[in-house]
């Protein structure tokens, strides 16, 4: 199994999106196939056996459009003068095709030799020319409406293809009668309805355009953010390259006031980066040799050398868009559902607007009125606004999202969040900084205070745990020399076993202790360490305890107000920790947290969700993606708070990249906004079609109340403004 994005040409709405969609599920080899509309791409997860990229491209071709190759990055220049240019000559073309056909209806002066009345083969001949070069600006609608036809998969543009072309040959017969000598049939031209329904479906794509650009704005900073060319260093010789040129270990060089241009590792220097738009801190962090440095960061006052490590793809910006872009072409729940209905509607409206059409011959009525009656039903029933409700307000949220700086891997996540009533909060790295340093140290064998330190330095500098920092951290204010370390063990939950000197030392919680047998006689001093807020680490080897180690940690200053705002909000909190009862319990009682569940190994951690789970509460889970990989997994929705230069690794639903836990309650509040949005914009195209086609149909005619395909085609356009203009508000709401 294999999964590949495209970037696709020549879809303009999301009938385009939904019947391309269809048809890439339905070949045989592609196993799920997402399309996004507003990024112009496809996501399509293929058996390589079966399909390579060239077979998938020709699918797409089939379908009528155009894939142009793998997509790489969102069009930040992308140029619209061109489309700009041609609404503005079919608006004016438009006008002219109304006065031709309309303008003697309500006493507007008229050139004779247009005139239907002096000259109507004069008149039929220009507006089936206006009408042909309408054909030509519409084109893809037509295209696409014949393929989706002929793929069994009708859509929004098939309504319009077949009423467009029922009225356009229905004018061609009239103008052949009129040509006869049969000046009548003058009446029965349709050419400007044609012309004028395919120029309004055009006016609610271009509109419709304008909006999605909008939705791109976040990912389009995120674009921006790196420099176009960097200076790296070859041979001592310093060389301008542009960012494509640089490759993994080249030197790069960074001066006062440049854009880091590529992740790396200072090698050379120090310097204070401005790492605001990954991490959310707004003041600038210091960085000295072998820091990492992050593509896009301003460096403030210094001048450094750094070795370039992540590059392309693989650089820390790249994968968040490539996040939020994977994001928008899933489908949340509610979404599926909305396609699930426009794809019954389609065949439905057809089916009523030939049964109109056979009632209005049956009942006596002339063929123009029934053809119009057929075409008026197809037109003012097309289901764009059904199509653009949900896809428009989720694209729109997950770019709120990204510049709150919440990274949501799902669409269904936005639907999910609002549902969530139980946030589980990890301790260490997410509740505190997850900055440790030494408190405090008993100190029961013979080595001294630095040796000791320095045996248990050595081996908590292989942990990835906070912790281990927190040793290192002390080893380099102390001076403290490292020891080499031999046969490195990592007992996830327990702690760390290495040799030191053909010495077996171990490293852990009080769980390591019991693991090995070994007689624990300082449970006191444990318990005095725990009432301070320590996290304890027992230093040992294989006969008895060395020393007894209190780690402390800071708690995160806005966590409190956080928890305060998620119990209001009617959302239950729990602490879920791998730390010892005391010092958990003293956090949680600082915090507000009523429920502190410690002493919890990680795959009990992932137990503990699930209990949660079975007694039906919908679960957020919130961690540091270290240890709590299990546990994100199993939660309803996985959220981990880390820094931004581990995206790709990691593995939860939600990455929070300003380490703000504020950003939780965001989340859920921006879903209940999209949610209740999404649910305004299908009540308002459900009952814009509802209201329509039985006026379309003529059900209203003895009251006076009726209308024709061009009106239906403005209506129609109102109905996608609509839910456009309701979804555009989620902006708003940025926080």
């Amino acid at each position: 199994m294999k999964s590949i994005i495209l970037s696709v040409d020549g879809m303009t709405c999301s009938a385009c999106s939904n019947g391309l969609e269809k048809y890439l599920n339905k070949q045989n080899g592609v196993f799920e196939a997402n399309v996004n509309l507003v990024m112009a791409n496809a996501i399509i997860i293929y058996d390589e056996k079966i399909l390579d990229q060239e077979k998938i491209e020709k699918y797409i071709k089939q379908a009528g459009f155009k894939s142009l190759g793998i997509f790489k990055k969102i069009d930040v220049e992308k140029d619209n003068k061109k489309e700009k240019v041609q609404f503005i000559i079919f608006t004016i073309l438009a006008i002219v095709t109304m006065y031709i056909s309309m303008g003697h209806m309500i006493g507007l002066p008229t050139l004779s030799f247009l005139s239907a009345e002096h000259n109507p083969i004069n008149y039929a001949t220009c507006l089936l020319i206006l009408t042909i070069a309408f054909f030509g600006y519409g084109y893809d609608i037509l295209k696409n409406g014949y393929k989706n036809l002929i793929h069994k998969i009708p859509n929004m543009d098939t309504l319009v293809t077949i009423g467009v072309a029922s009225s356009f040959v229905y004018s061609l017969y009239s103008m052949y009668m009129i040509i006869k000598g049969h000046m009548h049939y003058t009446m029965n031209l349709y050419f400007e309805s044609a012309a004028i329904v395919i120029y309004f479906v055009k006016l609610g794509r271009y509109i419709d355009g304008i909006s999605k650009d909008k939705t791109k704005d976040a990912i389009k900073k995120l674009v921006e953010i790196t420099p176009n060319k960097a200076i790296i260093e070859v041979d001592g010789i310093q060389k301008e390259v542009t960012l494509d040129e640089i490759k993994k270990g080249d030197i790069v060089i960074s001066k006062a006031g440049d854009k880091i241009a590529v992740d790396g590792e200072i090698i050379e220097g120090s310097t204070h980066l401005d790492e605001s738009f990954i991490t959310g801190e707004s003041k600038p962090v210091s960085k000295n040799l072998g820091d990492k440095v992050i593509a896009g960061s301003l460096n403030y006052d210094g001048f450094i050398k750094y070795k370039a490590e992540k590059i392309g793809k693989e650089s820390t910006v790249s994968e968040i868009v490539k996040l939020v872009v994977e994001a928008s072409n899933t489908k949340a729940p509610i979404a599926k559902i909305a396609d699930k209905i426009s794809g019954y509607f389609v065949p439905v409206v057809i089916i009523i607007a030939i049964i109109s059409f056979a009632m209005y011959l049956i009942l006596g009525y002339d063929f123009a009125t029934a053809l119009s009656t057929f075409v008026t039903v197809l037109v003012v029933a097309c289901p764009c606004s059904l199509g653009l409700a949900t896809p428009l307000a989720i694209v729109i949220s997950e770019g709120v999202c990204a510049s709150n700086g919440i990274l949501v891997k799902k669409s269904e996540i936005l639907e999910n969040a609002s549902k969530i009533n139980t946030v589980v909060f990890d301790k260490t790295g997410t509740l505190t900084y997850g900055k440790l340093r030494i408190s405090q140290i008993y100190n029961y064998s013979k080595l001294s205070e630095k040796e000791l330190m320095g045996l248990a330095g050595s081996i908590e500098e292989k942990s990835i745990h906070p912790i281990g920092k927190a040793f290192v951290e002390y080893m380099q204010e102390n001076k403290i020399l490292k020891s080499e370390v031999k046969n490195i063990e990592n007992i996830a939950g327990y702690g760390l076993i290495g040799e030191v000197d053909n010495k077996k030392i171990i490293l852990g919680n009080r769980k390591i202790i019991e693991k090995f047998a070994i007689e624990n006689n300082h449970l006191e001093d444990e318990k005095i360490l725990a009432l301070n807020g320590n996290s304890i680490v027992y230093v040992a080897n294989e006969n008895e305890i060395l020393a007894l180690i209190g780690v402390n940690d800071i708690v995160r200053k806005n966590a409190k107000d956080v928890i305060s705002k998620l119990e209001k909000h009617n959302i239950k909190t729990i602490m879920l920790t791998g730390d010892n009862k005391e010092t958990a319990e003293k956090i949680g009682k600082e915090l507000g947290i009523t429920k502190v569940i410690s002493n919890v190994l990680p795959s009990q951690k992932s137990e503990t969700i699930n209990k949660l789970k079975e007694d039906r509460n919908r679960v957020m889970m919130c961690g540091d993606g270290i240890n709590d990989s299990p546990a994100l997994a199993n939660a309803d929705i996985g959220v981990s708070v880390k820094s931004g230069t581990d995206i790709a690794m990691d593995s939860s639903d939600v990455i929070l990249t300003k380490n703000d836990l504020d950003s939780i309650l965001k989340l859920i509040k921006i879903s209940e906004r999209t949610i209740k949005n999404i649910k305004q914009n299908l009540f308002w195209a459900f009952f814009y079609n509802c209201l329509m086609i039985p006026v379309a149909i003529g059900l209203l005619k003895p009251f006076g109340i009726s209308i024709n395909p061009m009106i239906a085609s403005l209506a129609m356009v109102f109905s996608s403004f609509t839910v456009i203009l309701n979804a555009l508000r989620l902006r708003k709401n940025k926080n």
